[in-house]
């Protein structure tokens, strides 16, 4: 049955997880930025400087016409022996699976993953109302985050910064805007480097 993911009790047991050891040195990063900030770019060139092998999962699906030239313009600018890995909703297995401590991975990028997740099961949301999530989304995000402490080699994530904006009119949309800040919050809190990019600038906020 489709519920809330973030009620206070489920909220409470993320925020306390992160207490208990999460904050540690870890070699995964996330990089932060709004459209056309530059993240994707950051995210490849400290891959390329990493001197490992490059694994880089997308979270996006060729839908559209205008989503494939987006694809296919940041595929043109990647090294020829980058892997691609397509990533299904369970984004938690193909991290664990190709993440290698020989390997860099890049995730591009969490956003994407966010509205699949969301969207499993549901009609489009109403535009003013509770908007639920559909069952399964908590246990599908608490388990990536939980594997984040223990991701071998060198592991990139990129997600979307949507909160600088205004308040977005419509229920759906606003309900997509929390979820996604506070998936941000949650992977910040668990990582050792985050990055804000903002006009191809790179704001180190963490460490």
């Amino acid at each position: 049955r489709a519920r809330r993911y973030f009620q206070p009790h489920a909220a409470s047991r993320l925020e306390n997880r992160a207490g208990r050891g999460y904050n540690r040195t870890m070699p995964v990063e996330l990089i932060l930025g709004g459209a056309r900030s530059g993240k994707s770019r950051c995210a490849e060139q400290r891959a390329l400087g990493s001197g490992l092998s490059v694994t880089l999962i997308a979270t996006a699906a060729p839908g559209d016409v205008e989503m494939r030239a987006r694809i296919n313009s940041h595929r043109a600018r990647r090294p020829s022996g980058w892997r691609t890995v397509e990533a299904s909703h369970d984004l938690t297995a193909t991290v664990a699976r190709e993440a290698r401590d020989d390997a860099c991975v890049i995730v591009d990028c969490l956003t994407l993953w966010l509205c699949k997740l969301l969207s499993v099961g549901n009609s489009p949301g109403p535009d003013v109302g509770v908007i639920e999530s559909p069952a399964g989304f908590e246990p599908a995000l608490a388990g990536f985050l939980d594997i984040l402490p223990s991701l071998p080699g060198k592991v990139i994530l990129v997600s979307n910064e949507i909160g600088f904006g205004v308040v977005p009119l419509g229920a759906l949309s606003r309900f997509f805007v929390d979820e996604m800040g506070r998936l941000n919050q949650h992977v910040a809190s668990r990582v050792a480097r985050v990055t804000l990019m903002v006009a191809g600038l790179a704001l180190e906020l963490k460490p």
